[in-house]
């Protein structure tokens, strides 16, 4: 869990920077910069890998390397949402494009789970990140070759204004509806990151110290099923979304994902079934399909954040992007909350996450600039 604050954690650094870039130098070189970072952040986790699996210097390093990582990833998010949304002409057009992008994330986010489960197995004190390494090397090689095609791929720039930061950050936040969007983001990859991380915990546990299988190798193959559930999500909003708005979808899916939770909280732990020759509780079924909801949620989010923008959609973007450190936080809170009243009530918290979200879809979304509301009062005034 501190490997992935600390990868989350460099979100709130370098958000608002990454905005600055793009207005700068421009989404293709953002881009590119993006991709060497990841390359260095990945080579350098490498290097902790080799250096034993009891030295604190080797976990410094790793914990450097996951920071690195998140400039990288942090950058890319920056670059990629409002590209999408724009090149879609916003609205539900770029709410699709978005959709698309993010299937392609839930492709690899399914089957890395489980490649790790499979590589580690059993946890045993043995157990480093050097059993992965293969998965690093593979890592690298991709930042490596993306970085090779997008430098010789033509790309068409969607326009930006060069605007002074504080000026277009002010401007940004003159909007209601991104103000409460950036804390809608800040809740929803907690939510997402928090729902499959602590339900890691609660499976892999070993039997002994009371926990449910004891294995990784199956309970990462579950947390997979997560993640699939969200590239299935996600790909049929990419069909749906040129019809169905974006505010529907956060608000329907927010109210059925709050449903699944408490049912999976409230069930009794003796209801079981059998899931790859283990009894696993029937609530595991009921969390994992929350994966379908917080599919589409990134999304909508940022394009009911960031609708009506204009010039102020690169600074609205990186300002989104900074407060993505949610997704470093409030797993750790949760986590900390199960060690307290156990793993499965750890997720009232994320009932609370959802309720906001909720709010947001019927409420918090509408376009509204605070600026010309008090403008309107003083009129009337």
């Amino acid at each position: 869990m501190v490997g992935n604050f600390m990868n989350f954690a460099a979100y709130l650094f370098m958000g608002i920077p990454a905005g600055m870039m793009i207005t700068k130098i421009g989404y293709k070189k953002t881009a590119l910069v993006a991709l060497t970072l990841g390359f260095i952040g990945m080579f350098v986790q490498y290097l902790s890998s080799l250096m034993g699996t009891t030295a604190m210097s080797a976990y410094i390093v790793y914990l450097l390397g996951a920071f690195i990582c998140g400039f990288c990833v942090c950058i890319l998010n920056t670059v990629v949402n409002p590209m999408l949304n724009l090149l879609g002409g916003g609205g539900k057009k770029g709410n699709q494009l978005i959709q698309i992008g993010g299937s392609c994330n839930s492709l690899v986010a399914t089957l890395t789970p489980m490649l790790v489960g499979v590589m580690i197995g059993e946890i045993t004190k043995q157990t480093s990140l050097g059993d992965v390494v293969p998965l690093l090397i593979i890592a690298m090689a991709i930042f490596a070759i993306s970085f090779i095609i997008i430098y010789f791929t033509k790309i068409t720039e969607p326009e930006t204004v060069k605007t002074n930061v504080l000026e277009g950050v002010k401007g940004a936040l003159g909007y209601r509806h991104l103000v409460l969007g950036i804390i809608a983001i800040f809740f929803y990859v907690g939510i997402e990151v928090g729902i499959p991380g602590q339900l890691l915990f609660y499976l892999s546990e070993p039997v002994a110290k009371g926990g449910v299988l004891g294995s990784m190798a199956i309970a990462g193959g579950i947390a997979a099923i997560y993640w699939l559930l969200m590239l299935l999500g996600r790909f049929t909003s990419a069909f749906i979304s040129g019809i169905v708005s974006s505010r529907i979808q956060l608000i329907v899916t927010s109210a059925v994902a709050i449903v699944l939770l408490i049912i999976a909280i409230l069930m009794p732990e003796t209801a079981k079934m059998e899931l790859k020759e283990a009894e696993v509780p029937v609530k595991v079924l009921f969390i994992i399909l929350c994966g379908i909801c917080t599919s589409v949620m990134w999304g909508v989010i940022f394009n009911l954040a960031t609708e009506g923008l204009g010039k102020y959609t690169a600074s609205a973007s990186g300002l989104f992007m900074t407060m993505v450190v949610g997704g470093g936080i409030m797993p750790l809170i949760q986590n900390l909350m199960a060690t307290r009243v156990g793993d499965i009530n750890s997720y009232w918290l994320i009932v609370v996450m959802l309720a906001y979200l909720l709010f947001y879809g019927l409420v918090g979304s509408k376009p509204s600039r605070v600026e010309s509301d008090e403008s309107m009062k003083k009129t009337a005034n």
